[in-house]
């Protein structure tokens, strides 16, 4: 750890349990859950919980073996944290709800739907805000937008054929009906839905060198994160409806980005112009963060930046593969990474 950084990461736990390369997490929004998702076709749910005396305690709730014949790539909640979405590399998506027992309790985990339609891997996948979208996207250069329908249906509304390559991952903005996804060909491409007729690209960034492998919107969704292969993080920001313009570089990293977080932050709760705290990890296995802050300069509308934590060795001589920040009121200084090495292990953001 560097020393004249303000902050440092500490481990609050370490979750093993899978049997090949752990590849995504995601916090449920509203429950005391942690989804991961692994080569080994697998998903694990931890519970997290206070011992009364400060310390949080995660346990091994439930080990989904999910019936997909390959890799499980992603996993996503719908905002009321009842749906659990999987993504597999064998072009379907498995749709997860608990089922309840004669008296009402929480039983098994069940697969409520199946989703197909893509014709090789499927990369990545997420809801959006008001949940009544889910979004998908493939190793087949696609991106499907499927509406949420009573009784665990989802009908397509549309199907995205806007990049030349595979496409990596979407993500949803934080208010609006607004899709971005970053793909192998470099770009990243943003879509809504035009009331007359079908949902169509608003809006093409180029800048990236190389692969696009993740994306975040900032939590008052006036920018947007994105991780690529060429070892930078760039900050895009909103300035017209459809009109976005790259703001910051963020260099330093040695290796490919694989993923990219944007939390509330611990440091937001101390200052009124933040726009929270960027996590970023991948090849070089260093989780960094950044504090972001709007810039008082009426004319400037770059935002402050400043490295805060680094934390090298995160898993050991491992890829990290995931990085993910908390967004549960009271649980915002918490970030999960997964890596190569199968593990699952949660950090706390905390001053030196």
């Amino acid at each position: 750890m560097d020393e004249d950084l303000p902050y440092t990461l500490s481990n609050v736990a370490q979750l093993g349990g899978h049997e090949d390369r752990a590849w995504h997490i995601a916090w449920n929004p509203a429950k005391s859950l942690l989804a991961s998702c692994s080569a080994d076709k697998s998903v694990k749910l931890f519970t997290y919980s206070h011992d009364g005396e400060g310390t949080l305690n995660f346990a091994l709730a439930a080990s989904i073996p999910t019936g997909h014949l390959k890799t499980v790539r992603s996993v996503a909640w719908s905002p009321s944290g009842r749906t659990l979405a999987t993504a597999s590399f064998d072009s379907n998506i498995g749709i997860w709800e608990q089922e309840l027992d004669d008296d009402g309790n929480p039983g098994e985990w069940e697969c409520a739907s199946l989703l197909e339609g893509h014709e090789t891997e499927c990369k990545s996948v997420a809801y959006s805000s008001t949940g009544t979208l889910l979004a998908s996207c493939s190793r087949d250069k696609t991106v499907w937008i499927w509406e949420v329908q009573p009784d665990s249906d989802f009908e397509c509304m549309g199907v995205l054929m806007e990049h030349t390559q595979d496409v990596k991952c979407v993500a949803w903005h934080p208010t609006e009906e607004i899709l971005a996804s970053g793909s192998y060909d470099d770009t990243i491409k943003l879509y809504v839905d035009d009331p007359q007729d079908d949902w169509f690209c608003c809006a093409t960034l180029t800048g990236h060198q190389s692969t696009v492998w993740s994306l975040s919107w900032s939590p008052n969704g006036k920018y947007l994160a994105s991780a690529s292969d060429d070892k930078t993080v760039r900050v895009w920001r909103r300035n017209g409806e459809y009109e976005f313009k790259c703001v910051l570089v963020l260099e330093g990293q040695e290796r490919s980005v694989y993923s990219v977080s944007w939390g509330v932050g611990k440091s937001s709760q101390e200052n009124d112009s933040s726009l929270g705290c960027i996590a970023s990890a991948g090849g070089d296995g260093v989780v960094r963060v950044w504090d972001l802050s709007e810039n008082s300069s009426s004319t400037a509308d770059v935002p402050l930046v400043r490295l805060i934590a680094r934390l090298p060795a995160a898993h050991g001589v491992f890829d990290i593969n995931s990085v993910v920040w908390c967004p549960r009121k009271g649980y915002e200084d918490l970030l999960a990474t997964s890596g190569d090495d199968g593990m699952v292990k949660v950090w706390r953001i905390q001053r030196t």
